[in-house]
């Protein structure tokens, strides 16, 4: 079992991709973990397997970040079995580990990390392609933090009709929770599980940013101007849930399109920033319309804006944070994207798995009506067989039928 523990407590808590990772572990000569820093990735694979069986080497460390950019084949033959974490400080070793592989290729040979996605970084050279399974660690899922190991019900929503959708929501035992703590908290471990204070939380994420800029970005890219680097996480933060415009962003914090495009760049390939692509018949298309911008941790999102109280948006960001987490650890893949046609009819979510849809509107409200799911209804007509159903997810208490295969939940029996 992987697990954090949690500051004063005796209690462990599961991570949903751990099973996944050892999986691959047993089939993979390389195992690629990836995701922002401080989601937990350095826990998880020191966790993975018994101490002994695995030697734990970190690119954060000088004096082996030394050795892996002088004599990489020696650093990485220490052991028939090697972790190593933080590999994108030095990204050549990559082509040391394709090397070792090819000369005497074994199941879980190396298992890496990084605290950014290294099929974007320009680099990074060796993709490992034929060699590697990719994984992506998320923040912590709100069922992660009470100790249940999982995501929300979507895997059940794709394989149950929708004639039971409500007796598996309410059979779910969980407790009612406020959606505006649970945006505060974020999924970090740290701040989410440790610290129960929201001054000691804005501490953290200041920290945080601090060292992410300072470290993480300039590793990355070679900015000169911090500041306009945070000026734009800032506005980027406050557009939560908005369509990506990147004149009009370029032009409220004062930076060229150009320079706003690299900045966004880098914001996505470090895995702060999630663009939520358009949902089309034609996937090229998807590539071509504009995509809505989120945050890959909420809590940090909320600070980073300055913002006092959480918004509707804010919602809408915990829910997409559990669709990645648990998209994540599909080995057929789910696509979450959003919905709008040029009448201005929107899905916040469509999520695409086997050639078939589930529409999610996600709503601040403790009241929801069939406006609600007007959306949805759309969409239904547009789609028709492929859509499962579709779900509200709104702040009340009751699971209600609002239409024909269309039900609103709390968002706590769901998330």
């Amino acid at each position: 079992m992987i697990i954090i523990h949690v500051m004063n407590s005796d209690a462990i808590l599961p991570r949903l991709l751990a099973p996944h990772v050892r999986g691959a572990l047993k089939t993979f000569p390389v195992v690629v973990l990836t995701g922002a820093r401080q989601t937990g990735k350095s826990t998880l694979v020191q966790s993975i397997e018994p101490e002994g069986r695995r030697l734990y080497l970190t690119l954060d460390d000088i004096e082996v970040r030394a050795d892996a950019q002088t004599s990489p084949r020696d650093l990485i033959g220490r052991a028939p079995r090697v972790t190593l974490d933080e590999v994108q400080r030095v990204p050549d070793l990559l082509s040391a580990v394709k090397r070792a592989v090819d000369d005497r290729r074994r199941a879980g040979q190396f298992l890496l990390t990084g605290s950014a996605n290294l099929l974007l970084m320009r680099r990074v050279a060796e993709s490992l392609a034929g060699r590697a399974v990719y994984f992506t660690l998320w923040p912590m899922t709100r069922r992660e933090r009470l100790g249940m190991g999982t995501a929300g019900l979507w895997r059940r929503f794709f394989e149950e009709p929708v004639r039971k959708w409500r007796d598996i929501s309410e059979a779910e035992k969980a407790e009612p929770e406020d959606w505006r703590a649970a945006v505060r908290r974020g999924g970090y471990p740290t701040p989410a599980l440790e610290l129960r204070d929201d001054a000691e939380r804005d501490r953290w994420f200041a920290g945080y940013t601090a060292t992410y800029l300072e470290r993480d970005v300039l590793q990355l890219s070679a900015i000169q101007a911090l500041v306009e680097f945070r000026r734009l996480m800032r506005a980027a933060c406050l557009r939560l849930g908005s369509l990506v415009n990147q004149t009009e962003l370029g032009r409220d914090v004062g930076l060229p399109q150009p320079t706003v495009h690299r900045y966004l760049a880098i914001l996505e390939t470090s895995y702060q920033l999630v663009r939520l692509p358009a949902y089309a018949v034609n996937r090229s298309k998807r590539l071509i319309k504009a995509a809505k911008l989120y945050w890959s941790d909420v809590g940090l999102a909320m600070q980073l804006a300055g913002e006092a109280s959480p918004r509707g948006a804010h919602l809408e960001n915990l829910v997409l944070g559990d669709l990645l987490a648990w998209a994540a650890t599909l080995a057929d893949r789910a696509e979450v994207l959003y919905w709008r046609t040029a009448a201005g009819e929107e899905v916040d979510f469509v999520v695409e798995r086997k050639d078939a849809f589930l529409p999610v509107e996600v709503k601040a409200s403790g009241r929801v009506s069939s406006r609600d799911a007007r959306g949805i209804a759309s969409f239904r007509e547009e789609y028709g067989k492929q859509v499962v159903g579709g779900l509200v997810l709104y702040t009340g208490s009751e699971t209600i039928w609002l239409s024909e295969g269309v039900l609103a939940v709390p968002w706590w029996r769901v998330v």
